[in-house]
């Protein structure tokens, strides 16, 4: 069974037999505050007893108000601290605008495009989510609606930075997680530092899945590194990101300017934190057979 049960006076019971076989994640729910059908998935936002409000899309939590900060400055910064200059950002994803927020903190950025197939999440996110989609209004942002690979096509050699930001390889975004998706985002960066930060799953329970990932993207890019981080509302409490560059030179392990990356209003976030992200498990780096940095 793929899916979830909730009850408007009880639980939300998150629970992909495809995906986290054996295993669910429940929040206990105070009230349904909105749901619909889309043009491209089911969108579902409750109000939690202890996390806030939830986003959920397909059945799958996307964030809540309590932890979201995690995955959204990770992803951020990430790829902005290992670049020398990242003027200009794309970013795949993310209606619920909450990288969006911390990418225009970044000093040396100057314009970030988001590309969202779904409107609707964006006007969801806007309504329940205020914080995380407050930078919808930065002078910095560009919206469009339509689909990522679509716009990929159109723009190339235009980007210092992209980013990724996925729901699970299943509908709208099972293509974000194969070979012909990456091709285009490494078409779409601009020589010589480019560099792409992915949503790339969890070590507990999508290796084969990571595995495969940094196998086409090692193909594809000069440098390839994988980093690890913990949030409790997704599957395990881990998820990881796949960071690649087109400079060989780079080290992405490593903030490029650590005063700044300490110095940046985050809660997650810090320089440490950037090193530490790329310390993998032994059971982990023997499978994706990664080169130290």
């Amino acid at each position: 069974m793929t899916g979830a049960v909730y009850d408007t006076k009880h639980w939300f019971h998150e629970r992909n037999d495809k995906f986290w076989p054996g295993q669910e994640f429940g929040l206990e729910i105070d009230e349904i505050l909105h749901q619909q059908r889309s043009k491209y998935q089911d969108i579902l936002v409750f109000k939690s007893k202890t996390y806030g409000n939830v986003l959920v899309l397909d059945n799958c939590i996307q964030c809540t108000e309590r932890d979201e900060f995690v995955y959204q400055e990770m992803a951020a910064f990430l790829p902005l601290l290992a670049h020398p200059c990242p003027k200009r950002v794309l970013i795949i994803g993310g209606g619920d605008g909450g990288v969006l927020r911390e990418v225009v903190k970044h000093p040396q950025v100057e314009e970030v495009v988001l590309c969202e197939i779904d409107q609707n999440v964006i006007d969801v996110s806007k309504k329940y989510l205020p914080n995380m989609s407050k930078s919808f209004k930065s002078s910095k942002a560009t919206i469009h609606i339509g689909n990522g690979f679509e716009f990929l096509k159109k723009h190339q050699n235009e980007f210092d930075v992209i980013i990724t930001d996925s729901s699970d390889p299943e509908g709208p975004a099972e293509a974000l997680f194969e070979k012909p998706y990456y091709s285009l985002m490494k078409a779409a960066l601009k020589q010589p530092h480019g560099i792409i930060c992915c949503q790339a799953e969890c070590i507990w329970l999508d290796l084969p899945l990571i595995k495969k990932m940094s196998i086409f993207c090692r193909e594809l890019f000069s440098t390839v590194a994988y980093a690890i981080f913990s949030t409790p509302t997704y599957p395990c409490g881990t998820l990881g990101f796949i960071v690649c560059s087109l400079d060989k030179n780079i080290k992405l392990t490593e903030p490029i300017d650590v005063q700044l990356a300490d110095q940046l209003d985050t809660r997650y976030y810090t320089s440490d934190i950037h090193r530490a992200a790329f310390a993998l498990p032994a059971f982990v780096c023997k499978e994706l057979q990664l080169q130290k940095q």
